[in-house]
């Protein structure tokens, strides 16, 4: 089964959804071909090459919403750090470190539901000086926005930015009840209208079936997003889903390749929770779709080392991709 689904996406078939069911019923026994599977997809579609990216929590915790997984809410108590929006020269010398790490991409990212005036000219401010004395790429994560926002970060050369549906409409009130699936849609959507690419993807692990990743991947394929990242599920003390289990490495490299499939073109980033979801298993993600990951820490965590990051990038064989999305 999994060895005829390989050749009709090499032949230019689209993975529907009764076969991706039928893959993420794939037995252990089994995942090995279901990896391959997935490699042989990225190999055609995307090449050899991983895209790396870095990020700066600018501003940290405070957030109104209630995202139950997340330990910014305001609503939680987490120990999460507290900090306003950090100054254009800290944001200027992280963006001149993700270069120093190798990243193609360095994400402005900050807590809430989207920036106060003062706050957007202090992130312009910085994005202009990284325009002109960096020379990396800047992505934006900064919540919610007006389409005036989004239109003016166009015209700085900003070409992706974050905004993650989390998870499947069917899930979405489990995770959040503070906002709704639809606006996140809808700010996905105002970015493509202003000629944004968005980085749009979720977070597995939180509590939800494997038929509710397919609804996500699929939602994430309607939407032709280009750039997935995939989340593991950490679970953080003090929220609601701190005692949740987390899932099983090889059940997060199945979804990996499921999404693979599915999404056979797209930038598949494995992002937060790599190294806790997948302990010694980080390198098969990428034996099983993946072909991007983000370096140098995550919001509210820490990674593994940029030098572990680049040498498993060099063991498995692949290079870097320096005209990322």
């Amino acid at each position: 089964m999994i060895e005829s689904i390989l050749e009709e996406i090499l032949s230019g078939k689209e993975l529907g959804p009764d076969e991706a069911r039928e893959l993420f019923a794939t037995e252990e026994r089994d995942l090995l071909l279901l990896m391959h599977a997935a490699d042989a997809v990225r190999k055609k579609h995307c090449g050899n090459k991983i895209d790396l990216c870095s990020l700066i929590n600018a501003k940290s915790g405070l957030c109104p919403e209630d995202c139950k997984f997340c330990a910014q809410s305001a609503r939680h108590r987490t120990g999460c750090g507290v900090y306003p929006l950090v100054g254009v020269e800290k944001m200027v010398n992280a963006a001149r470190q993700a270069k120093r790490y190798g990243a193609t991409n360095f994400c402005i990212v900050i807590s809430g539901e989207g920036p106060t005036r003062k706050e957007f000219e202090k992130i312009k401010d910085a994005i202009k000086k990284i325009n002109r004395t960096v020379g990396i790429k800047v992505d934006c994560s900064l919540g919610s926005m007006e389409i005036g926002m989004v239109r003016e970060l166009k015209a700085l050369g900003i070409d992706r930015f974050n905004h993650n549906l989390e998870t499947s409409r069917e899930f979405y009130g489990n995770i959040c009840t503070t906002h709704s699936y639809e606006s996140r849609l809808g700010m996905v959507g105002m970015l493509k209208e202003a000629g944004i690419k968005p980085c749009c993807g979720g977070i597995i692990g939180m509590g939800e079936g494997s038929d509710e990743r397919l609804n996500l991947a699929f939602t994430l394929k309607k939407m032709d997003i280009g750039c997935v990242p995939i989340n593991i599920f950490n679970p953080r003390k003090g929220t609601p889903l701190e005692h949740i289990k987390p899932i099983e490495p090889l059940e997060a490299i199945k979804t990996i390749a499921v999404f693979r499939l599915i999404l056979p073109k797209a930038v598949i980033k494995v992002a937060g929770g790599r190294e806790s979801g997948l302990r010694d298993l980080q390198a098969m993600a990428f034996m099983a779709g993946a072909n991007g990951m983000i370096i140098g820490g995550y919001l509210t965590t820490k990674g593994r080392s940029v030098e572990q990051d680049l040498q498993m990038v060099k063991d498995l064989g692949f290079g870097v991709n320096k005209e990322a999305l």
